[in-house]
């Protein structure tokens, strides 16, 4: 009876079309290119060490929505909540459905192996909470999300998806 009385509270309020609305996450930005999930909390114990640390295993999967349009990452920033950021400064295509996977530490960035490399062996995001962005070249958001460790990592597992 207590929820007829609510779900009746939020129709006549309009309340109900505006929870209906918050889920489609994926039509906030109006961009095909989405955070599709990340590696926040890197297996082992942290060290950024660049030759023996496990900063490659920290990652952002930024995925290619689109059916029909390939996107060039060139010039978009993905950054965090305190600033820390990294720009495509190279042509990365992503073809329709593709993804790239942008992960710490140094490599060569391969559209082929779809993978993109900070240059630094330092973490970026945050182990307990932090706010993911993707900018675009204009600087406009194409997508952001906020996790934290404890109600966003159902199974601690280090890794969070956010799109499918």
């Amino acid at each position: 009876m207590r929820k007829r009385s609510v779900i009746a509270t939020a129709i006549a309020t309009g309340t109900l079309a505006a929870l209906a609305a918050t889920p489609a996450q994926a039509a906030e930005s109006g961009s095909a290119l989405k955070l599709r999930g990340v590696q926040y909390d890197a297996p082992g114990a942290d060290s950024n060490s660049c030759s023996t640390g496990n900063t490659r295993d920290e990652y952002l999967t930024i995925k290619n929505y689109s059916t029909t349009v390939t996107v060039n990452l060139k010039g978009y920033v993905v950054k965090d909540a305190t600033g820390n950021s990294f720009t495509f400064t190279n042509n990365h295509y992503l073809q329709p459905g593709d993804f790239v996977k942008l992960r710490g530490g140094k490599g060569t960035e391969s559209d082929a192996s779809n993978v993109a490399y900070r240059g630094s062996c330092n973490f970026i995001w945050n182990n307990d909470r932090d706010t993911v962005y993707l900018n675009r070249p204009s600087g406009t958001t194409a997508d952001s999300h906020s996790y934290t460790k404890s109600g966003s990592d159902a199974d601690g597992n280090g890794y969070i998806p956010f799109h499918g």
